[in-house]
């Protein structure tokens, strides 16, 4: 079922290749890891929004706030890499329910979303309830920001936002509110949907224990070049310590000069 690509969802579209492709590129999304959501309500055309559903599927938590919104999201067990040839061969177009409680898959392929959708539509409503601007998800596995939290060291948000900051000043510069630390919850559960939300009421990106990063955002190309950010300051850390030299970046009292007039506690 072909929808109506006006220059609106086709520029999404776009912009949803080109970031696949980064990401496919940089190594954060390995085989079929990876994922993308992004509320595409404003524009769906009033003829695809009547579209007969190509398959149906109840979900796990009632969302009533969703009802009638329409969301892009990559396909399960589907590649970046082929994301980024066609973001309709490897992802659809769903439909919420009036009541929140299934979704319709209405275009173009019967591709299930990703094994996160719980995850990112508990996000969307936040959104929604809050009455923010942000209307996308993505999630990725950059390498050294999930390297970070295997160490023990950085499992708390206080230490893995102190060593980002202290490596790049560029970091605090672009995330002044730093990462959220969620612990390791298994994949696609509500149990990590609902750690996640926990995590992002204070921040817009949070790394998931041993699994890679989570923001959100308004813009795609925007949300992909924070994390592109945080994670150049795992890198140059990571990068010092395998020197023989111990990494000194900022001093905590440049760090402290840095955070005061945002006014935050660390």
């Amino acid at each position: 079922m072909i929808l109506h690509r006006n220059d609106k969802l086709k520029n999404q579209l776009d912009e949803i290749a080109e970031i696949a492709s980064y990401l496919w590129t940089k190594g954060w999304a390995e085989r079929n890891a990876g994922n993308i959501s992004i509320d595409i309500s404003e524009l769906i055309s009033s003829e695809d929004k009547k579209l007969p559903p190509l398959k149906s599927y109840a979900l796990p938590r009632s969302l009533p706030e969703l009802g009638n919104h329409f969301f892009y999201v990559t396909g399960t067990g589907r590649r970046m890499r082929d994301v980024a040839k066609d973001p309709l061969s490897a992802g659809s177009v769903i439909r919420i329910s009036s009541d929140g409680s299934t979704y319709d898959i209405i275009g173009e392929k019967e591709i299930k979303p990703t094994s996160e959708l719980p995850s990112h539509l508990c996000i969307h409503r936040t959104f929604i309830t809050k009455g923010t601007k942000n209307r996308l998800v993505l999630h990725t596995h950059p390498t050294e920001l999930t390297a970070l939290s295997h160490i023990k060291e950085f499992r708390s948000e206080e230490n893995l936002n102190k060593v980002l900051w202290a490596m790049h000043p560029e970091t605090f510069i672009v995330v002044p509110h730093g990462l959220g630390f969620i612990p390791y919850e298994v994949p696609g559960t509500l149990a990590l949907a609902d750690m996640t939300l926990k995590g992002l009421e204070n921040h817009d990106f949070v790394v998931w224990e041993k699994h890679g990063v989570l923001g959100v955002g308004e813009n795609l190309a925007d949300t992909f070049d924070l994390i592109d950010t945080l994670n150049k300051s795992a890198q140059l850390y990571l990068q010092v310590r395998m020197s023989r030299y111990e990494p000194e970046g900022l001093t905590d009292e440049q760090i402290k000069g840095l955070i005061e007039p945002f006014d935050i506690k660390l």
